[in-house]
């Protein structure tokens, strides 16, 4: 299956994070693989050395990627990222996590087609989620649920959970 988690509001990766969870619970293997996102102290990171069968790869910088110019070094580690997932894939994990990789296509940092062609070739009983913002209509198209978040309330500036790094 591919699942497409999408939209402006919070909780994409949450989303993703809950599903792994699941599988983990059954003693399947998860995979995630973070597009921009270089940062060890969020929980996600954090976690991976008390997890049985939960690998967390991350393909980004510390600084925010500039969504309107994005660097070099941001589009090479993005194709980095890219190129891992099509090498450990093949180990066939249950789920496979491209985190943010919707919105790391909408800025430039990879191409709609090499994901696409990426998804083409899922091994059986491969699991796909595609996490972030701005999914493309093909990558939509592409999945077999797909799913918009959506803001129903929320304070001007989100305070996530007092403690937590997000």
């Amino acid at each position: 299956m591919i699942y497409v988690y999408t939209g402006l509001s919070a909780c994409k990766t949450t989303s993703a994070l809950g599903l792994c969870l699941r599988a983990l619970g059954h003693g399947k293997k998860v995979v995630i693989i973070q597009f921009m996102k270089g940062r060890k102290d969020i929980g996600e990171y954090k976690i991976r050395n008390k997890l049985k069968n939960y690998e967390i790869y991350q393909f980004g910088r510390k600084e925010f990627v500039n969504l309107n110019n994005p660097s070099k070094k941001d589009k090479d580690l993005a194709k980095k990222g890219l190129e891992f997932a099509k090498t450990i894939i093949k180990n066939k994990p249950f789920i496979m996590v491209l985190d943010e990789i919707n919105l790391a296509i909408k800025v430039g940092l990879l191409n709609e087609k090499d994901v696409l062609d990426f998804l083409d070739n899922i091994p059986k009983n491969v699991n796909v989620i595609l996490t972030g913002r701005y999914a493309s209509k093909k990558i939509i198209k592409k999945s077999d649920i797909a799913i918009e978040t959506r803001e129903l309330k929320a304070p001007k500036k989100y305070p996530y959970i007092k403690g937590l790094q997000y």
